[in-house]
């Protein structure tokens, strides 16, 4: 049992307020995500809605949902949905946030929110005018784990911080129509895995960062690989690295000048936190013991979103929509100094 590290908070996704959510594009992600809540929280998912009606049916059926929507405009028109849950392609997260907004529903977006800093200040805008909840669904914020570095860092555990590190790279095979590789798309390695390290070097020091980087591109021209140097005003820094074309250990780490903590691998979906004191010796470890591994974790941000709503808030107090922007204003700063095309530009 962990002695020193935090307990963390939340950890029971069913004490949540119950809302009824509609789910907008049927693939792998929603596919994961309802069978999270399914399992592990009370949330009513009450709808989903396809440009295919035979599609929707089909996740319809698979996970016991009563009602199938053959378009995004009658999902979001439902009178019966608090929530839309944005699963489609980052390409048209800006498109279907907004429909959804318009529609006055609550939005969890998938992340990143969108694949330009103005595009997402248009959801932003969109949804403080509207008066509803908006958040990107930056799902590790919400884990337990993320809880214990927070209440860690906040108690003087670490001391002043000195350095963030996180990587987050694999291999995708060269496919110049994939999301991955496609300018059309907004492909490259900085809005599939960048968000994640962007969004643990804000998460720790905050999103007043100083952007410097370097990379390479792939033969499409979006970016292959990123590497980040983040400066903070308390001259703190992050070095974070994101690649679809060499596989990398996918650890995080926080050094302070009492201690570190390391992040097991992979660091979003971790199950376990070392403490070590600035001799570098080791003086405690935390072990997530809940059994909700990977993407069944993503209960926790529904859990998170359906609290937040029921407290009357418009946006996250662990992820507000500020730093979602800023975020993506860092990863494009990031994509211009390396030399990749911008998103949505013809391949």
């Amino acid at each position: 049992m962990s002695t020193v590290l935090p307990t963390p908070r939340f950890t029971d996704p069913r004490d949540a307020p119950i809302l009824r959510w509609g789910i907008l594009a049927p693939g792998e992600i929603a596919n994961d995500f309802v069978d999270s809540l399914v399992r592990h929280t009370d949330q009513r998912v009450v709808a989903v809605g396809s440009r295919s009606l035979e599609r929707a049916q089909d996740f319809a059926t698979r996970h016991g949902i009563d009602r199938a929507h053959g378009s995004y405009d009658d999902l979001v028109a439902d009178p019966e949905v608090d929530v839309i849950y944005v699963a489609s392609p980052h390409s048209l997260h800006e498109e279907h946030a907004l429909l959804a907004i318009a529609a006055g529903k609550h939005v969890l977006v998938e992340k990143p929110i969108a694949p330009t800093p103005a595009a997402a200040r248009r959801i932003v805008d969109a949804a403080r005018a509207a008066g509803v909840f908006a958040m990107e669904a930056m799902w590790t914020r919400y884990r337990p784990q993320s809880d214990v570095v927070r209440q860690a860092i906040d108690s003087g555990l670490l001391g002043e911080l000195r350095l963030v590190t996180a990587d987050f790279g694999g291999v995708a095979p060269l496919d110049p129509g994939s999301r991955i590789y496609d300018p059309r798309l907004a492909g490259g390695a900085l809005l599939d895995l960048g968000v994640y390290v962007a969004a643990w070097a804000t998460f720790v020091l905050g999103d007043d960062l100083e952007v410097s980087a370097r990379g390479r591109l792939a033969p499409t021209g979006v970016d292959a690989h990123a590497a980040l140097l983040l400066s903070s005003p308390t001259d703190a820094q992050a070095l974070v690295t994101a690649s679809v074309d060499a596989k990398t250990p996918v650890r995080s780490m926080i050094a302070g000048e009492r201690g570190r903590l390391e992040v097991s691998s992979p660091f979003w979906d971790a199950d376990g936190i070392a403490f070590y004191d600035a001799e570098g010796t080791l003086v405690d470890e935390w072990t997530d013991t809940f059994e909700r591994p990977a993407r069944q974790s993503l209960c926790y941000q529904a859990a998170a979103l359906a609290r937040y709503v029921d407290a009357g808030l418009t946006e996250s107090p662990l992820h507000g929509l500020d730093e979602t922007v800023r975020v993506i204003e860092m990863l494009d700063d990031a994509r211009r100094q390396i030399g990749g095309v911008e998103p949505g530009s013809p391949a």
